[in-house]
């Protein structure tokens, strides 16, 4: 929200409860260190920069046949299959390479009718009036339906000039292309609509993969990716994003991404699995710290903070994107300022032990800035029941030892 501070940010996330993280404890302190224990702990340092960030999406593809470059063969007539040309599925074919021949009475009939309609509009003077209309009208119909049936402008000028009717009607590829299915077989009767193949061009062939749900706004339309085969170690190929589905998986959570890429060789083969890779740009003159320099309660993320004096004070931070080695912090933290960029779990382990009173076994000199008007000797001696007094010795001799049982006699 515009105008809430860091704190203000954390406060509203963790229910009002600042001063306390997901474990229950006691609020953070100030953290004064020498460069000495700077040193033995491991702790170093590095000053917010804007830089710019960018993150490899990866995950698993799959090469699919592109539903755009489909298509079904498909009679318009009822007949009989006389003779296939491509048998097999998996067959290349070419633009007008003849499938199959179809025999249909239907066909026959027609071819018949437009031979009349030809032989009258020939025989009918012109100057008939409406005889001569009527005659031509009936030959454009003759044509329009042979034509609605697929046979082609050349087929029904050479029927018209030969005056032969053509018992089967052949069926050729719209294009160049891949046999994916054929479900016909020779002598089989056909109906108008029904599948006989199914053909795809695969000069271009679509990759698709599923894409986690948090990664989705960075893959944007028109974006490069390229991928890995097994079939081809060691190759990379390129391709770009066609489409990004509208809609997740409930179960896994991902959204599915398309690549659109080149298979002029035909290489590429549907079905094939893909290893899937976009680099995506995050942000450009961002302010971004390392991950491991944010400690992360669940609730609450904190940087130290280092001020000219050398104390390391926790303050809570707003992130933004993240990659797999830095994090966009979008308040709390000023480009300039110098932060625990490493070990800032032993700080954060001091800070809360300092905000219970105590310090850091074993870390002589490590301490936490006494507030105003805090004696700077506190600790368990102020506790009710508790002194500092050592207890005195006992005087006097020490107690003999028990005498020692008699030996029995034989």
């Amino acid at each position: 929200m515009a105008g809430m501070t860091a704190e203000e940010h954390a406060k509203m996330q963790s229910g009002g409860a600042v001063a306390s993280d997901t474990a229950g404890a006691a609020l953070r302190q100030p953290v004064h260190l020498t460069a000495e224990q700077a040193r033995a702990l491991g702790v170093t340092y590095l000053t917010v920069r804007r830089d710019t960030m960018s993150r490899d999406i990866r995950t698993v593809g799959q090469i699919v046949a592109p539903e755009s470059s489909m298509t079904s063969v498909t009679p318009k007539i009822e007949g009989f299959v006389d003779h296939l040309y491509v048998n097999y599925t998996g067959q290349l074919v070419r633009r007008g390479e003849a499938l199959l021949t179809l025999y249909s009475p239907m066909l026959v009939a027609a071819e018949q009718e437009l031979l009349t309609a030809k032989r009258l509009a020939t025989e009918v003077d012109s100057s008939a009036g409406e005889a001569a209309r009527y005659a031509d009208e009936m030959l454009q119909s003759a044509r329009r339906r042979l034509a609605y049936w697929d046979i082609t402008q050349d087929q029904i000028v050479r029927i018209e000039r030969t005056g032969e009717v053509t018992r089967t009607l052949t069926l050729v590829a719209p294009f160049d292309g891949v046999v994916l299915i054929k479900d016909v077989v020779a002598g089989q009767r056909v109906m108008p609509g029904m599948q006989l193949y199914r053909l795809a061009d695969l000069r271009t062939v679509w990759v698709e993969g599923d894409v986690f749900e948090q990664d989705l706004a960075f893959v944007k339309l028109g974006s490069r990716a390229h991928f890995e085969l097994d079939a081809y170690p060691g190759e990379h190929l390129m391709g770009r994003v066609s489409f990004v589905y509208p809609t997740v998986d409930p179960a896994t959570r991902t959204g599915r991404v398309r690549v659109t890429a080149p298979n002029l060789s035909l290489r590429l083969r549907p079905g094939m699995y893909a290893t899937m890779y976009f680099d995506v740009p995050v942000g450009r003159e961002v302010l971004a710290v390392p991950r491991q320099a944010v400690v992360m309660t669940g609730e609450r993320d904190l940087v130290f903070v280092r001020d000219s004096s050398g104390i390391l004070t926790p303050r809570d931070v707003v992130l933004g994107a993240r990659t797999d080695e830095q994090v966009q912090v979008l308040r709390g933290l000023s480009e300039g300022e110098t932060v625990v960029a490493a070990a800032n779990f032993l700080v954060d382990a001091e800070s809360r032990l300092a905000g219970g009173g105590a310090g850091m076994p074993g870390m002589a000199g490590m301490q936490t800035p006494p507030a105003r008007g805090t004696p700077a000797d506190t600790g368990m001696a102020n506790m009710p029941g508790m002194s500092r007094t050592p207890p005195t010795k006992r005087s006097g001799a020490p107690a003999p030892p028990p005498p020692r049982p008699a030996k029995p006699h034989d």
